[in-house]
């Protein structure tokens, strides 16, 4: 029996898809999702159980390295495709399927395997050392880097954290990559850069792409959290939204999700505590917009979410010119010194040291910053 060749055509019907995000992809990586999602092709969530490593977005050099150690930790046999425009998306999953299921000759399915085969993976594992903890006792510490790939992550961020057990003991944020080219705007702040720039902008158009980004926030924490089902809900509604579907369209839908999700008892226990940002120490380190206003911790937050989106969907209508002063782009006013995005991200060391390693993803995807914001022109050059 071909042992090969039967995994080839097992893998081809239905493969894993690993899913990177490169800086700039924002529309890239939401064509892929609903591609993915419309295939009803599950998505990987580590390089061991993928079939198929699909990038979105822009090359970027100094990320090379990064999608390579992915690439790497993948099993034969195994597919890479990259997207870097939308309309690249179905024929980049198409092809990857088509040639993951092509039947190769001896001498390229060992070759695959040898490319599969990382002999020398275990020495170039981290390796713990020896420290004190946070209460003065010796333990050993592990330096770890999060992202920029992971799975529901800020793509392109990466935070350093240093970890004794699973406890973060130490954390730090590493700057955007040198390749980013900074936009005019990030996907999600594009009306609010174009109004800046003298363009006539609708209140109604603005609070549908905020209304998306809290929705594919929303998506990311939701399947940190655990629960895929409420997460491909909110993914949905996104894309609806993003396709232009009507206020009668999406708003039971939008309160269906708000119901499910902000009276889930299981999510608040699983989330309280975690993260407490009051609006003082928020106002103090130069955050506005929902985390702010949230005066809170991480339950807090996803409901604010939650509420703005109603917010919005009742507003898709509003044909009246966006004011930048009374309607904020999702992350906060785009006139701060360092952008919203910026000032989310400086937050995180503070907030996720002495958390364990799963609660600081749940703080991170409660907080998302946004890195194409963080790398944008200032929103007062957006017409220069």
């Amino acid at each position: 029996m071909d042992l090969t060749a039967a995994l080839l055509r097992a893998a081809a019907v239905r493969p894993h898809v690993l899913l990177a995000s490169m800086p700039g992809g924002t529309p890239a990586r939401l064509a892929l999702e609903r591609e993915l999602r419309l295939r009803d092709l599950p998505v990987a969530l580590t390089p061991a159980d993928a079939d198929i490593l699909l990038v979105a977005g822009p090359a970027c050099s100094e990320l090379e390295a990064a999608l390579e150690r992915l690439w790497q930790d993948m099993p034969a046999p195994r597919r890479r495709a990259h997207a870097e425009d939308p309309r690249e998306v179905a024929a980049a999953v198409e092809d990857a399927r088509a040639r993951l299921a092509r039947r190769e000759n001896a001498g390229a399915r060992q070759r695959a395997g040898a490319e599969g085969d990382d002999s020398d993976e275990p020495a170039g594992l981290p390796m713990a050392e020896r420290g004190p903890d946070r209460d003065g006792l010796t333990f050993d510490r592990l330096h770890v880097s999060l992202g920029p790939f992971l799975p529901d992550w800020p793509h392109g961020l990466t935070v350093r954290v240093t970890l004794q057990g699973d406890v973060v003991q130490r954390a730090e944020v590493a700057g955007p990559p040198a390749c980013l080219v900074p936009p005019a705007a990030s996907f999600w702040t594009q009306p609010w850069a174009r109004a800046a720039a003298g363009e006539r902008v609708q209140a109604g158009e603005a609070a549908r792409r905020r209304a998306a980004a809290h929705l594919d926030s929303l998506g990311r924490f939701l399947a940190v959290a655990g629960w895929p089902a409420a997460a491909t809900s909110a993914r949905r509604l996104r894309d609806d939204l993003l396709d232009g579907a009507s206020r009668e369209t999406v708003s039971p839908r939008a309160a269906r999700l708000a119901r499910r999700v902000g009276n889930s008892r299981t999510l608040y226990w699983l989330t309280r505590g975690l993260g407490p940002l009051s609006a003082r120490e928020a106002a103090a380190a130069g955050v506005a917009g929902p985390a702010a206003r949230a005066d809170g911790d991480v339950p807090a937050r996803y409901r604010l979410w939650l509420t703005a989106v109603l917010e919005d969907v009742d507003r898709l209508e509003e044909r009246a010119p966006l004011d930048p002063a009374r309607h904020e782009p999702p992350r906060g006013p785009l006139s701060a010194p360092r952008g919203p995005s910026a000032t989310l991200a400086s937050l995180l060391p503070r907030l996720l040291e002495g958390a364990e390693l799963a609660a600081a993803r749940l703080i991170v995807a409660s907080l998302d910053p946004d890195p194409d914001e963080a790398a944008a022109r200032p929103v007062g050059t957006a017409h220069e």
